[in-house]
């Protein structure tokens, strides 16, 4: 752990990460190592799908999180933040600087969605250790850091849509952009420096739809969640959490979101793999 926390603060320094400072503080006041490679860590699988709310005005994005470690959704928070641009609200876990999930109320919401790990090579192993050098070659933002200077930052959905598209990122993500408008919602598919970007009612998984890069699969049946979430559009389901079944549902599930950044609505709720693992926060 000592060893991993050195070299992600070596790279966060040597990109000149905004968010290093931040993380510093946390680590000091933690006293013990991990926090520099937990803020570093990309490791997760996730459906999110963006359309007009049907019971109120404006854009909903229905999001799960899908990662194999148990307590992950006991200890689930959700923080206010006063950023520059305005207040939001963070779905994360305490030590984590990044964002995955967030909603800011007037502007818009956003969340992460991990692509599948780029194919080098018969051995995943040597994928994983080729994919990090890859990393450590470029300078581009984290992809959770950079969602959350979006947040910091950006006034306006087309604000966040631009930067969320041209902002050079070290490692290929998906980002699902929610606007305030029922039809103001994109999904951003994006390698280090370019960018195809799916506008309307869309559903993210965790496989390509715009670019075409042979890769590793991640999480549990990306083509099945991904239909499902389809689906679950065209139903125009509840803010209840029905929709959060099988295959969107599996063992890995962690965390469920419903947000609406017009009515400035949002619904989280932490899963493990036996079921719900808190009560439904609503805001």
């Amino acid at each position: 752990m000592w060893a991993a926390d050195a070299v992600s603060r070596h790279w966060m320094e040597k990109t000149g990460d905004p968010y290093l400072p931040e993380i510093a503080r946390i680590a000091q006041r933690i006293g013990s190592p991990g926090i520099y490679m937990l803020n570093l860590s990309f490791e997760w699988s996730c459906t999110t799908g963006l359309a007009p709310d049907p019971a109120t005005p404006g854009n909903r994005m229905l999001r799960t999180l899908d990662w194999p470690l148990d307590g992950l959704g006991r200890t689930l928070v959700v923080t206010r933040h006063d950023g520059r641009a305005g207040d939001y609200f963070n779905v994360t876990w305490p030590g984590f600087a990044g964002i995955t999930t967030a909603m800011a109320p007037g502007r818009f919401s956003a969340a992460i969605n991990q692509p599948p790990m780029r194919w080098t090579s018969p051995v995943m192993a040597l994928d994983w250790v080729a994919n990090r050098a890859a990393i450590w070659r470029n300078g581009g933002l984290p992809p959770a850091h950079l969602l959350r200077k979006v947040f910091d930052e950006c006034t306006t959905y087309d604000d966040a849509k631009r930067m969320l598209c041209e902002t050079p990122v070290c490692i290929p993500v998906f980002y699902s952009l929610s606007g305030t408008d029922a039809d103001q919602s994109c999904a951003i598919e994006r390698m280090e420096t370019r960018a195809d970007i799916r506008e309307g009612q869309v559903s993210t998984a965790n496989h390509w739809i715009g670019f075409r890069v042979p890769g590793r699969a991640r999480g549990f049946d990306s083509v099945g969640r991904w239909h499902c979430m389809e689906e679950t559009h065209a139903l125009g389901v509840a803010d209840d959490f029905s929709w959060v079944s099988p295959p969107i549902l599996n063992a890995t599930t962690r965390v469920a979101v419903i947000a609406n950044a017009q009515a400035r609505k949002l619904m989280v709720r932490g899963w493990e793999r036996d079921g719900p693992a808190t009560e439904v926060f609503t805001l």
